[in-house]
């Protein structure tokens, strides 16, 4: 689980260049407004800017990290995923598929100095082409909640989609004049009728993401450690969305506060992945949480430990 102490104290300014990024990316539409999926792109996997692309460390307990996952217990945390993936493949052996690690930080992997047998170890960071093939045990941990969404709001009767501009040092939400492309393509889903004001976060490129993986030329097994809601959770329980940013292990209220240097992520909609999944042909997909995963899938390596 990430870190989530709330903060509501001042942020330090966002930086000069993450200004120009955004300005140069505002200017090739009309209204100079940003969408909000593009400016989280932009904040998080810009080369130059995003906070995905600094050389520094983000996940971890020490000084200088922003938050911490189930991974950053990496002694333990590997040796329980190792053992839970061998019970997952059965009468199968380990020996027959790579272990391929999907959004990994620079030079780790979660099976760093564990034992295993896997036929090979391959990590697969966010610069790298998505290249899956053969037998494979497909691998990611907060790799889905990380990816750009869409944000909309019902105002007056509709869904409008939610968008950034710039005044000096200042980013501010705005309504878009239309929905974008990729909300329009999915407006039907959207509940005909909600209260004023209820917002949603869109995890659409973590749908394209999940379709990306199902659709190239492998077999295995598929596990992806998020956070996540169903469709139902999403459009009743959440009226202020899902949308969060984290900083030096604080809860950020304000999403647009140091782009570029704070983490941003939503809840996926796990109905949406387990369609896509569905629709290439995947088969026995479960849900559980992760503690219930490993106390059935890993007991044996628990009891050890």
């Amino acid at each position: 689980l990430r870190s989530c102490k709330m903060d509501y104290s001042p942020i330090p300014a966002v930086a000069t260049d993450f200004h120009r990024r955004f300005d140069a990316a505002a200017r090739s539409r009309t209204d100079r407004v940003l969408p909000f999926a593009e400016f989280m792109r932009l904040a998080l996997y810009d080369p130059d800017v995003g906070y995905y692309r600094t050389a520094r460390s983000r996940v971890g307990r020490a000084r200088g990290t922003d938050f911490y996952t189930a991974s950053s217990l990496r002694d333990v945390f590997g040796v329980l995923l190792e053992a839970a993936i061998r019970q997952l493949l059965g009468d199968a052996q380990p020996d027959d598929y790579e272990f391929i690690e999907i959004g990994a930080e620079p030079g780790e992997c979660v099976l760093d100095k564990v034992p295993h047998r896997f036929r090979a170890v391959r990590t697969i960071r966010f610069d790298d082409a998505l290249e899956l093939n053969g037998s494979a045990v497909v691998f990611s941990n907060e790799l889905f909640d990380a990816q750009p969404f869409h944000r909309v709001a019902f105002r007056a009767g509709r869904w409008r989609e939610l968008g950034i501009t710039r005044t000096g040092d200042k980013f501010a939400w705005t309504e878009l004049p239309e929905l974008t492309a990729a909300v329009a393509r999915m407006a039907e889903r959207l509940p005909v009728l909600s209260s004023e004001g209820y917002t949603i976060d869109l995890p659409l490129a973590a749908e394209q993401l999940t379709r990306n993986i199902a659709q190239q030329n492998w077999r295995g097994v598929f596990l992806a450690l998020d956070y996540g809601r169903s469709w139902m959770q999403l459009t009743t329980d959440y009226a202020e969305g899902t949308g969060r940013a984290y900083a030096a292990h604080r809860q950020i209220v304000d999403l647009l506060a140091n782009p570029g240097a704070q983490d941003l992520t939503c809840h996926v909609c796990w109905d949406w992945l387990e369609a896509a999944l569905r629709a290439e042909r995947f088969t026995a997909i479960t849900r559980e949480s992760q503690e219930a995963f490993f106390v059935r899938r890993a007991t044996d390596a628990m009891q050890r430990i």
